[in-house]
């Protein structure tokens, strides 16, 4: 049986499992946050977070679709094709990987 629907089985279990989420999704999106002024990943844990975040809350499913659509009408307004896209991204997470393991070196 799934966890998640085990746990809100239960008459206490579904306000558990949303604050459980609410604390995990929240650290994650802080630490995020921190991440962004240190060499790292930062905006990917952010949004990590915010993801872990929208699977229990309407306000956090709508920022991510939110992000998603401004990133979606910039990358549309300068023609970028989708493998361009995805090269990008690539690159970028390769470029916080290093990043991450020259300064902890």
């Amino acid at each position: 049986m799934n966890v998640r629907r085990q746990i809100k089985s239960t008459p206490y279990g579904s306000l558990l499992w949303r604050v459980f989420i609410g604390v995990v999704g929240g650290l994650v999106t802080v630490i995020g946050s921190a991440l962004l002024f240190a060499p790292g990943p930062g905006l990917l844990v952010l949004l990590a977070g915010l993801g872990i975040l929208a699977t229990e809350f309407a306000w956090a499913s709508k920022a991510i679709r939110q992000t998603k659509n401004i990133a979606e009408n910039f990358s549309d307004k300068i023609g970028i094709p989708l493998w361009v896209k995805y090269l990008i991204a690539a690159l970028l997470t390769l470029a916080s990987l290093l990043a991450i393991a020259i300064y902890y070196s």
